[in-house]
């Protein structure tokens, strides 16, 4: 156990984590010729298209120092605020952690969160400054900052260079000297944290392990301690760019194990596994469950298609263990499921890994989030959308979720970002500088707010310049109203949002309007209003298709052509009444990106 050493690559999105993970890959020696490739650990088409990391993978690379030979088993972890559980997950199978900072970018929010994450877990922090060889690296300024927030020596700030190779051999000789070793005792009995999951069509389900104390055999019974089902390992080994079966994985090591479980349900991630013989007294504390911040209903475009969706939904949140859902149905839909993601990024990313991996077509409605309402008598229910309300007599407040959101940004920008957090209903806590032109301003805003554009929105006033990372504060009152969408007077529950009650007659307006462009014409007029409970707020019309039917009067008395125009009518009034309005899918999609 001494020569194992477990360590995750943790920083920003877009600090160079994948790109490092090559280096150390390719100079280990783990990965060779017609293997090697850009982020050669993101296997997911997706990832490769967006050049962003969604899932943690686990890898073991040998590499011999001073005669000896070390097996290191390295995490790669996402580096988007949305897929902050992955990153929780890899660190709690970690004992040290390399933090990745870009030299031309300097620390960012994430950056911050992560090392509190990672310092948390008591993991050795050996600090790496990527990128040093751009030309508008900073190297100087950015190892001020690391020192500042780290407390370490300039020495020990390792420079690094994911493109080049450069530095490569000195991260390998921190990892050794300073990660420290796992500890367990190796004749004690089983104890094997599962840190992931994936699905195999032919094989079942797979779980990935860090073992604790005792050690794991091939045909061994063994027992998930928090389900307590009982398997035969069928095949153990250890995770290299394919999965190598082996014998025996030791105490220390990271390895997979496969014994046909062929439902979802039976393997949770953060469970413990032990021997059926030889238990483990106790399972070990593993991580937090995770709460989703934004919910949306997730409905398949073919009725027929429900329990299809829901396989595919139970198979994807193995591979995804912050996906959360429930069955729930709509009058406009259908049946379909209420979903829980972590932020509008996780919510899309799942959307297309449903169309590409399980040719799913689905239709995702507004995303909210979820609000506490008291009713008169004291009581509280949780409402995720706003169809579940109770009657607005009976209520006696509502609450909304708040989050402490940081904004890292240049002093250059604090003016607009401050704008923009004001005019989502922020409240400022405090700023302060970090180093030089570098400050954190520290806001409390409510979710609901910052759910839909958010994100975007600082991105593009600060030009890419300002990093955001949040966590959950607290329920806070709140006014706020159910706006319904009425199309000819029949409400669409699909379309209806819990608003604030400042913003509800702008909101209502603007979706009228982009309502008006999408929604195809008919031959009768469309009425399409915005209303809180019996009071309509906004209205806009798609007028009907005529046929010219007065064309064939050339000349003659007005009443020829009254008659002819009257009779139209009738025919118009009599269709609206059998008519009904058809919302196109780009509609539901277009209320996300109002502005």
């Amino acid at each position: 156990m001494k020569n194992i050493r477990n360590f995750c690559i943790i920083a920003h999105i877009d600090h160079g984590k994948s790109t490092l993970a090559d280096r150390l890959l390719e100079f280990t020696g783990t990965v060779e010729g017609k293997d090697l490739q850009a982020q050669v650990l993101d296997n997911m088409d997706l990832e490769r298209e967006r050049g962003i990391t969604i899932k943690s993978h686990a890898i073991e690379m040998e590499y011999t120092y001073e005669g000896e030979k070390y097996t290191l088993n390295l995490i790669d972890t996402p580096g988007h605020v949305d897929f902050s559980y992955e990153v929780s997950r890899s660190i709690a199978a970690c004992e040290g952690a390399l933090l990745v900072v870009d030299a031309a970018q300097g620390i960012q929010a994430q950056t911050i969160s992560n090392v509190y994450m990672a310092l948390e877990h008591d993991l050795e922090i050996i600090p790496v400054l990527n990128k040093v060889d751009l030309e508008s690296a900073m190297p100087d300024e950015v190892e001020d900052q690391i020192v500042d927030l780290l407390g370490c020596k300039r020495e020990e700030v390792i420079r690094a260079s994911g493109k080049t190779g450069l530095g490569i051999e000195q991260i390998l000789k921190a990892i050794i000297e300073r990660v420290p070793a796992p500890v367990g005792d190796p004749d004690a009995p089983l104890q094997a944290l599962i840190f992931d999951s994936v699905f195999n069509p032919f094989r079942g389900i797979i779980a990935y392990y860090k073992i604790m104390n005792g050690s794991i055999r091939k045909g061994d019974l063994v027992k998930f301690i928090n389900t307590g089902k009982e398997y035969e390992a069928d095949e153990v080994g250890i995770l290299r760019l394919t999965m190598m079966p082996r014998d025996e994985v030791q105490c220390g090591n990271v390895g997979y194990i496969i014994s046909g479980i062929k439902t979802s349900k039976e393997v949770k991630v953060g469970d413990t596994i032990t021997h059926v013989k030889r238990p483990a007294s106790k399972a070990i504390a593993g991580f937090e469950e995770v709460k989703p911040m934004v919910f949306a209903g997730v409905y398949p475009i073919e009725s027929e298609e429900f329990e299809n969706l829901r396989a595919s939904l139970e198979k994807l949140q193995l591979n995804d263990a912050s996906l959360t859902f429930q069955p729930e149905s709509s009058v406009a839909l259908g049946f379909g499921f209420r979903c829980g993601f972590l932020g509008l990024l996780h919510m899309e990313i799942i959307q297309e890994r449903l169309e590409r991996e399980f040719n799913m077509d689905v239709i995702t409605t507004v995303p909210n989030v979820s609000y506490r309402v008291y009713d008169k008598k004291g009581g509280m229910k949780e409402v995720h959308n706003p169809s579940g309300l109770p009657d607005p007599t009976l209520i006696e407040r509502i609450e909304e979720p708040f989050i402490r959101a940081s904004v890292i940004t240049s002093t250059t920008y604090i003016g607009p970002i401050m704008t923009l957090c004001l005019g989502k209903r922020g409240v400022l806590i405090k700023q302060e500088y970090i180093s030089g032109d570098r400050v954190e301003i520290i806001y409390d805003l409510p979710l609901g707010e910052i759910v839909i554009d958010f994100y975007d929105k600082l991105k593009s006033i600060s030009k890419g310049y300002a990093s955001f990372d949040y966590h959950m504060h607290d329920f806070r009152p709140s006014k706020l109203v159910k706006m319904d969408i009425l199309l000819n007077g029949e409400p669409v529950d699909a379309l209806s949002t819990l608003t604030h009650i400042d913003n509800a007659q702008s909101f209502g307006r603007r979706m009228c309007e982009k309502l008006k462009e999408l929604i195809p014409r008919q031959q009768f007029d469309i009425a399409i209003q915005a209303a809180i409970g019996a009071k309509i707020i906004a209205r806009e019309t798609v007028k009907a298709v005529r046929k010219d039917v007065t064309a064939k009067c050339y000349g003659g008395d007005i009443s020829r052509k009254r008659k002819l125009l009257e009779k139209q009518k009738e025919g118009k009034k009599r269709m609206k009444q059998v008519g009904n309005v058809e919302v196109p899918q780009k509609a539901f999609l277009a209320v996300l990106k109002l502005d």
